[in-house]
């Protein structure tokens, strides 16, 4: 088999997953479809549709785009099934039924970024790092009836420093996303259409003694911040939601009026805690005791304003000091 054999429907969303079609259209294989989600209405009253970045790229290639509201929609596997597709690629997408990842005599292999069996879920970077994870990474595998459970082809990791935030992790595995992509695919062609796959429950997947940890969906009661854990897990939970969607807490005056603020970045101390939620500052520095120590914030949001530094904060705000948070 050659590459040039493969015939390849692309199922993707957003930004993330348009590197890895960047990837197989700028290497030459054969898309000859791409799937995505509806456009979404946009704007304060809904009244604009805003396309994926998936759909808006693969528009700029000229390949055909199929937007289903639902993937066991009759026309949409009809139409599917017209492309003609021996193998489907899957990145950043939504849960396919079984009529549509079976299809392809090759079979739909999904990129999920984490090294699987770690991490399943809609969330993965998010999670990897609020949980302090100094290791990630990307797997690709084969799809199956249950999510993130399929057979494993292959696997590369990634490095979180300390200091990263989820920004950082994203942008490193979408590249390394595309990169695991055209490597599988080589495998895949090399083995002429049937490479070698590992099940998740192989010793070679060793599950640590801690257990599996998940990726669930994050929403906004999610991302609140719990200031009566230690400072470690607050600083490791503020840089996994940070830019998005943003760790929040609510500030809370002495007249009793409260204030959503989200925190984008902060600082280690082994400052002495006071209690959890109360804030210390002087002129240029702020901080939020959390279980065990001070943690220093560097930069925020009120509700409604733009982020900030804490000196600019703090410039606006009096006797900070009988403010606190929850």
């Amino acid at each position: 088999m050659t590459k040039e054999d493969l015939r390849i429907v692309f199922m993707g969303t957003p930004e993330f997953a348009v590197e890895t079609l960047r990837a197989l259209v700028e290497n030459g294989y054969r898309v000859v479809a791409v799937v995505t989600q509806p456009d979404k209405p946009v704007g304060r009253h809904h009244e604009t549709l805003q396309p994926s970045a998936v759909k808006q790229y693969a528009l700029s290639q000229g390949l055909p785009v199929l937007q289903p509201e639902k993937m066991k929609d009759p026309a949409f596997v009809e139409t599917l099934r017209g492309y003609g597709a021996n193998l489907q690629v899957v990145v950043a997408f939504r849960m396919l039924p079984e009529v549509v990842w079976a299809m392809p005599e090759y079979g739909t292999f999904n990129v999920h970024a984490a090294l699987l069996p770690q991490y399943r879920g809609a969330a993965p970077i998010n999670w990897a790092v609020i949980n302090g994870e100094t290791e990630t990474g990307v797997t690709t595998f084969f799809l199956d009836h249950d999510i993130d459970t399929g057979r494993i082809i292959m696997q590369l990791p990634f490095a979180v420093p300390d200091t990263a935030d989820v920004e950082y992790v994203y942008n490193g595995l979408m590249r390394l996303g595309a990169d695991i992509c055209l490597q599988t695919l080589e495998r895949i062609v090399a083995a002429d259409g049937h490479p070698e796959s590992i099940p998740q429950d192989s010793p070679r997947f060793a599950v640590p003694a801690s257990g599996l940890r998940h990726a669930p969906k994050l929403f906004k009661d999610t991302c609140r911040i719990d200031w009566g854990l230690p400072a470690k897990r607050v600083y490791d939970f503020v840089r996994g939601l940070s830019p998005a969607p943003g760790a929040w807490t609510t500030l809370c005056g002495a007249d009793g009026r409260e204030t959503v603020v989200k925190l984008y970045r902060t600082t280690k101390t082994e400052l002495p805690a006071t209690a959890p939620g109360r804030i210390v500052a002087d002129r240029h520095r702020l901080y939020v005791s959390a279980a065990d120590c001070l943690l220093q914030i560097d930069e925020l949001q009120l509700a409604g304003k733009k982020r900030m530094d804490a000196a600019a904060f703090l410039n606006g705000m009096k006797e900070i000091e009988k403010y606190f948070v929850k």
